[in-house]
């Protein structure tokens, strides 16, 4: 008895590595079982997409619209604020691994001389460091009073 129109018996079928079975079982007509399954699935995804068709046709209260734009835009507030955040991690990996790519290009030369003068002149890293405000508030008040005087009473100087 023959299992397919190849002629190849369930016998010979079962013997067969699982890909060239695969293969070979690819282009048979499928069970009865299956063809019923499949049959049955298709009328499912039909009567959803009528079911949709029909939701989407219905008019939507305005409180309903009103709440799905401020949705809309909170899902679009997150998805730049995510943009940005993964735009600073590769700038920041980029930054290191050109970091370290100078740190080894300073370490590779044959004399300290050399090396000395490729960091002088190629610093390592993007100097990032703020020093901000260093006045506290007596100095500030100092400096801003000093600033703001014209007359020069404060220094006791004369302006020309």
């Amino acid at each position: 008895m023959t299992g397919n129109k190849n002629g190849k018996s369930m016998g010979q079928l079962k013997k067969m590595a699982p890909q060239e079975r695969a293969r070979y079982l690819a282009y048979q007509d499928p069970s009865k079982e299956v063809s019923d399954a499949m049959a049955l699935s298709q009328k499912r995804i039909h009567e959803e997409k009528v079911l949709r068709n029909r939701v989407k046709g219905e008019r939507m209260p305005v409180e309903d619209k009103d709440e799905m734009d401020k949705h809309d835009k909170l899902i679009g507030q997150l998805k730049a604020a995510e943009a940005r955040n993964r735009i600073r991690v590769m700038r920041l990996r980029y930054q290191g691994m050109k970091a370290h790519e100078v740190k080894h290009l300073i370490a590779c030369q044959p004399t300290s001389l050399k090396a000395l003068r490729l960091e002088a002149l190629v610093p390592p890293g993007i100097e990032t460091s703020n020093p901000g405000d260093t006045l506290d508030k007596l100095q500030r008040a100092r400096v801003e009073k000093i600033l703001e005087d014209e007359t020069g009473i404060a220094t006791n100087r004369k302006l020309d």
